[in-house]
């Protein structure tokens, strides 16, 4: 049960521009953003630099999302593991890559480029941290500087994130918990305190 109750979308007609966006690349508002909308500046910074990082920069909209999965499944928060997985999959990845994405050092499906900002992320969301120099210059040996700062934008985004949903027990919203129940449910996935 969360923790502190979202705002419904009719309580906040000013902040519509951000939810209409939101809705528009991911199919719904997330009872995240209605929970920071008790705190409107908080909502507005939020949007603005999570659009930035997840909509800019170069890298492609699926390997962002695979990611934040990672990432996600690596500090334990099941509300992001359910979101990205259900975003890689409407940015083009395959639930069978998705569900690949565990075990991404061993599979076919991943290139040398994808295994290694996933590597970083599983290790950097790790506590403590866990990225190494090695880890680093696997990643510069496919990305660009500016490549490689948004593989940790997209870790670090979710950091807040993880620690976010996690802490406020943010109820998951019925077309993430569909995907994630269908595709994650053999790797035992399961909603956790986010019901």
């Amino acid at each position: 049960m969360t923790l502190v109750t979202p705002k419904t979308r009719g309580e906040l007609s000013d902040m519509e521009p951000i939810f209409e966006a939101v809705e528009t690349t991911m199919g719904f508002v997330p009872n995240s953003m209605l929970t920071m909308a008790h705190w409107p500046e908080l909502l507005q910074s939020f949007g603005g630099f999570a659009s930035g990082v997840i909509d800019g920069g170069e890298l492609d909209g699926g390997l962002k999302r695979l990611i934040a999965f990672v990432v996600s499944n690596t500090a334990g928060c099941r509300y992001c593991q359910a979101h990205t997985s259900h975003s890689a999959e409407i940015n083009g990845v395959s639930p069978k890559k998705i569900q690949a994405a565990f075990e991404f050092e061993n599979s076919s499906l991943f290139t040398a480029a994808e295994k290694a900002a996933l590597r970083v992320a599983l290790h950097a969301g790790m506590t403590p941290n866990t990225v190494e120099t090695g880890h680093m210059d696997d990643l510069r040996e496919h990305y660009s500087d500016k490549q490689c700062v948004e593989v940790v934008a997209v870790i670090s985004l979710f950091g807040f994130l993880n620690r976010w949903n996690d802490t406020m027990a943010t109820t998951l919203e019925d077309k993430p918990r569909a995907f994630a129940s269908e595709t994650l449910a053999e790797d035992g996935w399961d909603v956790g305190k986010h019901g």
